[in-house]
């Protein structure tokens, strides 16, 4: 998909220019600026600022999207800046957990293989059939909580004691051991993310077939 699963809904119902300078894309670049100072503060120890500067850059994905509605500023660019960038935002933030200690190696292996699926997938799917996947709702609502569960992990504050329905270290919320209130946002986020990856690899699928079954009807002169 062209459009990652934060970005509002149906977006491509405008003509995407080909403009570069637009307010959007300004602020998807320093979304992408923000990332590394981001880093530096979390394995700094700086949980706070660190936290703040997560949710600034995720909260305006939805601003940038908004205003691209609202001014007619929908660009080629940001339709892949804007997924790119959320997308290693999501990695950035998983990654540091992990190397910090919060969060347990099977959560990092499944976000990021999938976000890595749907970046690759989706540039691939537009340089190659020129198809974009519809985003879905739920998607939007996936990514959302999984920034929200990472956001309350980086700030590792208040923590909560866990279920004590396991014991193993792999499960945190699951087992007896104080853990952040955010895991369960990942939890949850994680299941909706895994259902909209099947959800946009079948849309991809069928659309993908589409386009070879009218490639192959078409004349030999138009191909």
């Amino acid at each position: 998909m062209s459009k990652n699963d934060n970005q509002q809904e149906k977006p491509d119902a405008q003509e995407a220019s080909s403009r570069i300078f637009t307010i959007p894309n300004f602020i998807s670049f320093v979304r992408l600026c923000l990332v590394p100072v981001f880093l530096v503060l979390l394995f700094s120890g700086h949980n706070l600022m660190a936290t703040f500067l997560f949710a600034l850059a995720a909260g305006t994905d939805w601003v940038d999207g908004q205003i691209a509605r609202r001014t007619n500023s929908v660009s080629k660019l940001g339709q892949l800046l804007d997924p790119a960038v959320d997308r290693i935002l999501m990695i950035a933030g998983v990654a540091g957990l992990f190397f910090v200690g919060r969060l347990p190696l099977w959560i990092i292996a499944v976000v990021l293989v999938r976000d890595l699926l749907l970046l690759v997938g989706g540039a691939v799917l537009i340089k190659r059939y020129r198809i974009r996947v519809p985003v879905v709702y739920v998607g939007k609502v996936a990514t959302t909580l999984l920034f929200v569960g990472f956001a309350g992990l980086l700030l590792n504050w208040p923590l909560i004691a866990g279920l004590g329905v396991v014991d193993v270290s792999w499960l945190p919320g699951f087992s007896g051991e104080t853990y952040s209130w955010g895991i369960w946002f990942v939890y949850v986020g994680i299941v909706l993310a895994l259902v909209t990856t099947v959800h946009y690899a079948a849309s991809a699928v069928a659309q993908v077939r589409a386009a070879v079954r009218t490639s192959e009807s078409a004349p030999a002169e138009q191909r």
